[in-house]
């Protein structure tokens, strides 16, 4: 049974892991920011009571006898933690988004010595969005416009989502990625990323494939964040098995 080192362990989503993994992972570690309040106390979690370690204070914790690490904190603390691991031999996934591109050359580096997966959605439903938009506009081809839009909760901090970036990534080959769009006309050769905030919404992402006499839409909606928690623990089992290398959802399918 692995057994689960979690930074960000009493986020959102690092609770969500907790639940999703009760019954078939241990807990060996969950680590919070050290200013966090939890810090030191006890908690009761789905896997069982555990102390809230620091993440600055990598000797309380370092010597647990952990075998995957789950990441969801924020970008200053996420590739500190990945290094870490990346000297302990500890495979990790990483969902934290708004990362630099010298946070993605740090983690890069790290993946020398361990696997690591870095994805900007865990869910496997993201995945299939991914192919699903991939095969439209191959057939579409270029006379349909491309828009994205995502809607996300009132709290998130970073826009356009990760999970946004990594299809207009996708689809961009050729194309200008627009986030602000002005007044005027629509130009040629555009991809256009808009971002909406409000309410509690866990995630929707839309593609619009938009054609002089139809359109296609793709469109996921998530509905819980136990998809993006389950997603996580089915990488990481997959992860664990690989060689030292930065893995994307899609190598792991």
């Amino acid at each position: 049974m692995l057994k689960l080192i979690i930074n960000g362990a009493m986020g959102r989503m690092g609770q969500m892991i907790m639940e999703a993994a009760a019954g078939k992972f241990q807990l060996a570690a969950a680590i919070e920011a050290p200013n966090h309040p939890d810090v030191g106390t006890i908690q009761n979690t789905p896997l069982g009571p555990t102390t809230i370690l620091s993440s600055s204070d990598a000797s309380s914790w370092k010597s647990l006898n952990g075998n995957l690490a789950i990441d969801f904190s924020a970008p200053e603390a996420s590739v500190s933690f990945i290094e870490t691991m990346a000297d302990l031999n500890i495979p990790v996934v990483s969902g934290t988004t708004g990362l630099s591109e010298q946070d993605h050359e740090r983690i890069k580096i790290a993946s020398q010595k361990i696997p690591v997966l870095w994805a900007a959605n865990t869910s496997i439903g993201v995945l299939a969005m991914h192919e699903l938009a991939t095969k439209a506009k191959e057939i579409l081809g270029p006379t349909y416009d491309v828009e994205i839009v995502e809607i996300h909760h009132r709290h998130k901090k970073d826009a356009p989502s990760g999970t946004a970036l990594s299809l207009a990534s996708t689809l961009g080959n050729g194309l200008q990625v627009v986030t602000n769009r002005g007044a005027g006309a629509r130009k040629d050769n555009e991809l256009g990323l808009l971002s909406v905030r409000g309410g509690e919404v866990v995630g929707d992402h839309t593609i619009y494939f938009l054609g002089p006499h139809d359109r296609i839409e793709i469109t996921h909606r998530a509905s819980s964040r136990m998809a993006f928690a389950q997603g996580a623990l089915t990488l990481g089992e997959k992860l664990v098995l690989k060689k030292p290398g930065l893995y994307s959802v899609r190598d792991l399918f």
